[in-house]
């Protein structure tokens, strides 16, 4: 695996990049998994950032670290989004997305987030930038 999925498959916050209908940016912090090159983000189908892809797929994201350098790195992006709205494929991913931030399924916190997550963003990278300092 190179460097930069390594990095993308550590980092725990991706910004989120989406054009509502006045053509107004919409940014949005993010947790996310990133496998098979792609990113998958769990949501409500009610948030804005649905609601833009819904009428504009294009988005842009970003995940960097550091601000001294020599450990400042980041990657930053375009592609293509899709919603995925099957349920049972919905709470498999949102699962494993939330695996990545705690260690049980089974408290609280983790109940609420999958009870209100019914829908999957899908991103398909199709520009990068990279940045190493």
């Amino acid at each position: 695996m190179n460097k930069k999925d390594e990095f993308l498959k550590s980092q725990k916050i991706l910004r989120l990049a989406t054009v509502d209908k006045n053509k107004t940016p919409h940014i949005a912090p993010v947790w996310y998994r990133y496998v098979g090159r792609k990113f998958y983000i769990g949501t409500n189908s009610k948030t804005q950032k649905t609601k833009n892809i819904l009428k504009n797929n294009k988005v842009s994201f970003c995940i960097d670290m550091g601000i001294n350098a020599p450990n400042i790195y980041g990657v930053m992006g375009q592609g293509k989004a899709n919603l995925i709205l099957d349920k049972s494929k919905v709470k498999t991913i949102a699962k494993k997305i939330l695996l990545k931030y705690f260690k049980t399924l089974e408290n609280k916190s983790t109940k609420e987030l999958l009870e209100d997550t019914d829908c999957i963003i899908e991103i398909i990278p199709q520009k990068y930038s990279i940045w190493n300092y």
